[in-house]
């Protein structure tokens, strides 16, 4: 099921990649809710990840994403998984292609440093 939300990019981390070669790249995303803005963190897999080199930070853009869910060590998290762009303030689209059935990476090997902050 796809979502979507409009705001201001805050942050775009850099790349990484893992040793089992699955890549990924993060962006926070501020969504003015009333008196207290959010900052959604949402993340690009793969291929998705050349989508943030077209932005910048302060930009103001609309973004695609899928919910996933997944159980590790007995725990549940939830990522915010992204997979278009284009910039809120005109018409031209960063990339217009949905992903194609059976192709998401998010079933990846994951690989964790650490544990989750949360």
């Amino acid at each position: 099921m796809a979502y979507e939300l409009t705001g201001t990019i805050k942050l775009i981390q850099e790349p990484q990649t893992f040793s089992s070669g699955f890549t990924k790249r993060e962006v926070v995303v501020t969504v003015e809710d009333g008196k207290y803005p959010q900052d959604i963190n949402l993340e690009f897999l793969q291929e998705k990840v050349g989508l943030l080199d077209t932005v910048a930070a302060g930009q103001k853009i609309k973004v695609a994403f899928d919910i996933r869910g997944r159980e590790y060590n007995g725990r549940y998290f939830n990522n915010l998984v992204g997979w278009k762009l284009e910039p809120a303030d005109s018409g031209t689209r960063v990339t217009d292609e949905e992903p194609p059935p059976g192709t998401d990476d998010f079933d990846a090997p994951r690989e964790f440093d650490e544990e989750p902050p949360f």
